[in-house]
């Protein structure tokens, strides 16, 4: 009876979820967890083969998958891609905007073309793809949109000054979205990852000062992996999380919270 519950609460059995960006490092650890759970996974990426490859990885395991190409920076093929998954699985349960880009150098060198490109993609791309299935959720009554923040929306690195700023402005639409968005049935959140090691990430991990310097601010002391994002986002997904909307989740090891204590006494 009790795993029967479990089930019930958690299960994602039926329900349609497009990922963006789901072939990326976290991109491809909540694709593949999500289908694990149960859900029928629209795999939306720049790079159809990716995609398609991961795609036939969770069919072989016997879960339900589909491969898309979408670009969120190129607003023509937002709306195609989101007809062609809804002829596809007949409906949207669940869209998860994990689609995100980044450059890291000072703000006094930021030029113009990179600005553009990490808002294009990492805020008006999430805002226009979230509008478009939200369209599609409307006409059900019933939906959840989960974004992908960033440690970044709350605490600011060096270097990360525009994608900082596109990941603040991803938990303020969050919020609008949520307060709009209740009154159709359609939930949204976000899930905020603190420093994840991924293939993007390794560079900093083997840095001699920076990863000292993360180290030391972060309560467990160590990367996150992407994995450990997903039962973050099988929650979201499910019906477990029907009374949660407008939040932002960080799952970062205790980085926010302070980071490693200074000296106290203690008998341990």
């Amino acid at each position: 009876m009790e795993q029967h519950y479990l089930q019930s609460l958690f299960s994602l059995e039926g329900k349609t979820i497009l990922i963006t960006g789901a072939a990326g490092g976290i991109g491809a650890a909540i694709s593949r967890g999500l289908a694990q759970a149960g859900g029928e996974v629209a795999l939306c990426g720049r790079t159809l083969e990716t995609c398609q490859a991961m795609a036939e990885d969770i069919r072989a395991g016997g879960g339900t998958a589909d491969a898309f190409r979408l670009d969120v920076a190129d607003m023509e093929s937002i709306q195609p891609c989101i007809d062609e998954v809804v002829r596809r699985f007949g409906k949207i349960d669940a869209l998860f905007n994990v689609a995100g880009i980044n450059r890291r150098e000072g703000l006094l060198d930021v030029e113009e073309e990179t600005y553009d490109r990490i808002m294009d993609t990492n805020l008006k791309g999430l805002f226009f793809v979230s509008q478009r299935v939200a369209r599609e959720m409307y006409k059900r009554r019933c939906g959840s949109i989960v974004n992908i923040g960033s440690h970044n929306d709350e605490g600011m690195l060096g270097g990360c000054s525009v994608y900082g700023a596109a990941k603040s402005g991803v938990i303020a639409l969050t919020r609008s979205m949520a307060v709009e968005f209740a009154q159709y049935g359609i939930r949204c959140n976000a899930i905020s990852p603190g420093h994840i090691l991924t293939d993007l990430t390794k560079v900093t991990w083997e840095h001699p000062t920076r990863a000292p310097w993360l180290r030391q601010r972060i309560a467990m002391e160590r990367p996150g992996t992407p994995e450990e994002l997903v039962g973050m986002a099988i929650l979201l997904a499910s019906d477990a999380s029907s009374y949660m909307t407008g939040q932002a989740y960080h799952i970062d090891g205790g980085c926010l919270c302070g980071g490693a204590p200074w000296d106290y006494d203690t008998k341990y």
